[in-house]
């Protein structure tokens, strides 16, 4: 029986690791699956040596990234929005208010906030009022505001 050998993935493989992880596997799985397929490289010197450099500067990125995001976030707790829809006698709206809304109005404030980031209570905000809504900006930095919901 061949001994295992090393390869670094280049893609996520399922039961087996992630992108850039150095794992130990059996030469046919790498030579006729992992390889041929670009799920993977033979781990060389080199080229461990370029996979530690890419994920030391993933990690530099990441870090910056979250401390930008961990500024924006102290900055949206202040942010106050207002949305007006049209609504009926009992405060429920003739629509409703969705991400998409929000986003728009977080533009409008001059924070560019991409729709699919917000979190909302429920999947539309369908009364008039108060509403808090969050927002995943990194992924350990969630920001939470107040929207207020008016009727036209």
């Amino acid at each position: 029986m061949a001994s295992p050998i090393q390869v670094i993935l280049h893609d996520d493989v399922k039961h087996l690791g992630q992108v850039g992880d150095l794992v130990r596997v059996r030469p046919g799985y790498a030579r006729n699956y992992l390889i041929p397929r670009g799920l993977a490289i033979p781990a060389t010197r080199q080229s461990i040596d370029i996979i530690e450099s890419q994920q030391k500067a993933a990690r530099l990125r990441a870090a910056k990234n979250k401390k930008h995001a961990q500024g924006i976030a102290a900055a949206l707790t202040e942010v106050s929005i207002s949305i007006r829809k049209q609504a009926g006698k009992e405060g429920r709206l003739f629509g409703s208010v969705t991400a998409i809304d929000i986003a728009t109005a977080l533009q409008a404030k001059g924070y560019d906030i991409d729709r699919r980031k917000i979190i909302m209570p429920e999947e539309s905000i369908k009364t008039v009022g108060k509403h808090s809504v969050s927002a995943k900006l990194a992924p350990e930095v969630t920001a939470s505001f107040e929207i207020d919901v008016s009727a036209q």
